[in-house]
């Protein structure tokens, strides 16, 4: 099958390389006359996992290529659309380069295509994008399938997780449906509109945001009450309640909430309320919970050493981890960068970073210290932050913590999750410990 994708981003590259693997002919198509150039010489620099293997290998086989041009679109029997909706000035989608892809598709598209949508959209645009541009096409099958791929995992969760689908019309969703049955060979739900199926991604990312929101609220509570809390526990304990068909599931807390689709997606939902009259509170409300998370952990580090009175001049802060997800090398919209920022502002003058799966000019704050190992970045340090707990982090052991930092230092858990026997173990060998929602009623 020919496949052509519009938009080579993280979404398009995950999806390109496992239809290229399984033998279909993918073209790619994107704007950036430099990433297609390395994609035809099998160069990725999306930081997924396994992915740039799985580029290179397609390319080779000559089963995947890419350009700027919309050529191959009229020899494609599926056209599949993941070019970027970003936030607007006015928090609503900015869906200018999607209005730009479908004025482009409409001089190529053949009749019998298949054309589906998986930019992140608000409920009606992939209608009103086929009204405006694919109108007088009687032949084309168009319809909407919420791109639900975590960062990290997203090629065993490409090839694996259930596939969502409406159609602009009946026979639409059946075309649609058919294509992901056939060569994914996964559980296809199909849904009765393609507004259905576009609000199902926001529902989705919704609630994700809604329940970390939760816990960071409920640790936040657990940091304040004078008693031995700890969050994760509370957690566990909530979470063997069963309602209906399924157990409470609240998600973990952490130093803050990043990534391209939980930092905009129910601000869509907020906006989409607001333009019908319906004034959600819950949206908006958890993201404000969410991105102070980086602030509120910069609060409690710098209240640590200020009841220590110690000069924050002289204090050295290590991170491990820079990314926004463990095991991921995704920065984009990481909540560290405003931790550091937020540290920078309070009065800190030494940061340095450890984090291997993130580009070598990841980091663009100059004033950030990057490290070659975690080695290196904890030697000396009088608080060590763990922002992510990638597989390499998350091996060192709390004795080379201890031999590493300095005499009394502090440890900040904004993702790691040590266990009780792992912070024993640190207390004894005289290393302070905290966490988001596991201060075990320390007031400092």
């Amino acid at each position: 099958m020919k496949i052509s994708i519009v938009g080579f981003g993280y979404i398009g590259a995950v999806i390109g390389a496992v239809y290229a693997e399984l033998g279909h002919s993918v073209h790619a198509i994107d704007s950036n006359v430099s990433s297609m150039n390395d994609l035809n010489q099998g160069i990725c620099h999306v930081p997924e996992p396994a992915l740039r293997e799985l580029i290179k290998k397609g390319v080779e086989n000559k089963n995947l290529s890419g350009s700027t041009s919309y050529d191959s679109i009229s020899g494609s029997d599926v056209v599949l659309v993941t070019v970027g909706t970003p936030l607007s000035d006015e928090f609503d989608a900015d869906l200018s380069a999607i209005r730009d892809v479908f004025k482009m598709l409409s001089g190529y598209v053949n009749d019998g295509q298949i054309i589906m949508v998986k930019s992140t959209v608000p409920p009606g645009v992939t209608r009103q994008m086929a009204n405006e541009f694919l109108a007088e096409k009687k032949n084309v099958f168009i319809g909407f399938s919420p791109e639900r791929l975590a960062e990290g995992n997203a090629i065993q969760e490409f090839r694996t997780l259930p596939i969502v689908v409406g159609g602009i019309n009946d026979k639409s969703t059946e075309r649609c449906a058919d294509f992901w049955s056939t060569t994914l060979g996964v559980e296809v739900i199909k849904v009765s509109s393609c507004e259905s199926a576009e609000l199902v991604k926001l529902a989705n990312n919704q609630w994700i945001d809604l329940n970390i929101a939760l816990a960071n609220e409920l640790a936040i509570l657990c940091d304040s009450l004078p008693y031995n809390l700890d969050i994760l526990e509370i957690i566990q304990g909530a979470n063997s309640l069963k309602k209906g068909q399924h157990f409470v599931n609240i998600l973990t807390p952490s130093i803050g909430v990043g990534g391209y689709c939980l930092t905009k997606d129910p601000w869509f939902v907020s906006s989409l309320g607001e333009k019908n009259g319906a004034h959600i509170k819950l949206p908006g409300t958890g993201r404000r919970v969410n991105d102070m998370m980086p602030s509120y952990v910069a609060d409690n580090i710098i209240a640590h050493f200020a009841a220590k009175n110690e000069d924050l001049d002289s204090v050295k802060l290590a991170i491990l981890g820079y990314s926004f997800k463990t095991n991921s090398g995704d920065i984009r919209f990481t909540p560290m960068e405003k931790f550091v920022k937020e540290l920078f502002n309070r009065g800190l003058k030494h940061i340095s970073v450890f984090d291997s799966t993130i580009s070598e000019g990841a980091i663009t704050d100059e004033r950030v210290f990057r490290t070659k190992s975690w080695q290196e970045c904890l030697s000396n340090s009088d608080c060590l932050v763990f922002g992510a707990a990638h597989s390499d982090i998350a091996v060192i052991s709390m004795p080379e913590i201890a031999e590493h930092m300095s005499n009394k230092g502090l440890v900040y858990d904004g993702r790691r999750y040590l266990s009780k026997d792992e912070i024993a173990q640190l207390v004894d060998l005289g290393v302070s410990y905290k966490g988001v929602g596991r201060s075990f009623g320390s007031k400092n």
